[in-house]
C-alpha cells in the first residue's frame, strides 16, 4: 500500500503507521470516522504482541484487522454482523495477511469461540452498540485468557449530560444516547467486577480529526449518507470539542475473579 504524502489530508504527525496505506484504499473502505486513526490511538495504550490472539470485534470491513496483523503480527479474528466475512475475506488475501486475519460473520451477543480463547479483544466504533448492556460484559470476558486485555474506542459525551446540549438538538440521533463518557464506560465495567479499568480518558483534539475525515470522505456518498455526512459537519463546528468525541478504555482481565 502506497505512503500517504505529507501535503494529503490524511497525513497525520501523530499516527503515523497509519501514514503507510494507501488513500483510496483507507476511504473506499470507511465505515465512518477514520478507523485506522481511532485503531492508532488505543494502541498508544495497549501493547500488543506479536502472535497474540485478538478479537477484533465490529471489524467493519476489515481495516482495523489487517492494520493489526500487518503492523504487530497478530492473528486476528476479523468478526462483524454488517459486512460478510467473504468480502472482508477478499480485502484479507488482497492485503497479504490472510495467513493471520481470519473472518467471521457473527453477532456480537453469539460468538462463536471458546472460553479462555484470547490475549487481546478491540472494538473500534462498534462496542456503542451493544456493550452499553449490563450483562455484555461478562459475557465478553469469559472468552479472555486470564490477564487479557481489553481496548475500545468509542464516540462519546465528554461528560455525561442531564440533557442534550441546546447546540447540538438539531443534529441529535435517538441512538446517541450511546455516546457515553470515559468516567460512565470506566465505572460501568469497573461494577462489573469482571475487569480492572487502566484506562479511561477523551482522544485529544479527535474532533478535529473526526470533521477533516469526515469532510474528506463526504463526497464519496450519496443519499441518507451523504444527509448524515452534512449533519456531522455541522455538528463538530457547532460544538467543537466541548460535548463530543471519542473515549478510549482499557481493561485487564484479573487472574483470579475479584
Amino acid at each position: 500500500m502506497a505512503t500517504i504524502p505529507t501535503d494529503h489530508p490524511l497525513h497525520h504527525d501523530r499516527y503515523l503507521r497509519s501514514n503507510g496505506y494507501d488513500p483510496d484504499w483507507v476511504v473506499t473502505n470507511q465505515m465512518g470516522p477514520n478507523a485506522l486513526w481511532l485503531l492508532e490511538s488505543l494502541l498508544e495504550l495497549l501493547e500488543i504482541e506479536p502472535g497474540a490472539k485478538v478479537l477484533d470485534l465490529g471489524c467493519g470491513k476489515a481495516m482495523t484487522s489487517i492494520f493489526l496483523a500487518r503492523e504487530l503480527g497478530a492473528r486476528v479474528w476479523a468478526t462483524d454482523l454488517w459486512i460478510p466475512a467473504a468480502e472482508n475475506q477478499e480485502r484479507i488475501v488482497a492485503a497479504g495477511v490472510d495467513d493471520l486475519v481470519t473472518p467471521i460473520h457473527a453477532e456480537a451477543h453469539a460468538l462463536p469461540y471458546a472460553a479462555d480463547f484470547f490475549d487481546v479483544v478491540v472494538s473500534i466504533d462498534a462496542y456503542q452498540y451493544f456493550g452499553t448492556d449490563d450483562l455484555y460484559l461478562g459475557y465478553l470476558a469469559d472468552f479472555l485468557v486470564p490477564g487479557a486485555r481489553l481496548g475500545i474506542v468509542v464516540p462519546s459525551m465528554l461528560q455525561e449530560p442531564d440533557e442534550v446540549p441546546e447546540h447540538l438538538v438539531p443534529f441529535w440521533e435517538w441512538d446517541f444516547c450511546s455516546f457515553h463518557s470515559p468516567d460512565w464506560w470506566a465505572r460501568h465495567w469497573t461494577k462489573t467486577g469482571k475487569v480492572t479499568v487502566d484506562h479511561a480518558d477523551a482522544i485529544d483534539d479527535c474532533w478535529q480529526d473526526w470533521l477533516r475525515f469526515n469532510d474528506l470522505t463526504a463526497p464519496t456518498v450519496t443519499g441518507w449518507l451523504a444527509e448524515a455526512a452534512e449533519s456531522v459537519h455541522h455538528m463538530l463546528e457547532a460544538d467543537r470539542g466541548e460535548h463530543v468525541g471519542f473515549a478510549r478504555v482499557t481493561a485487564t482481565k484479573p487472574h483470579e475473579h475479584l
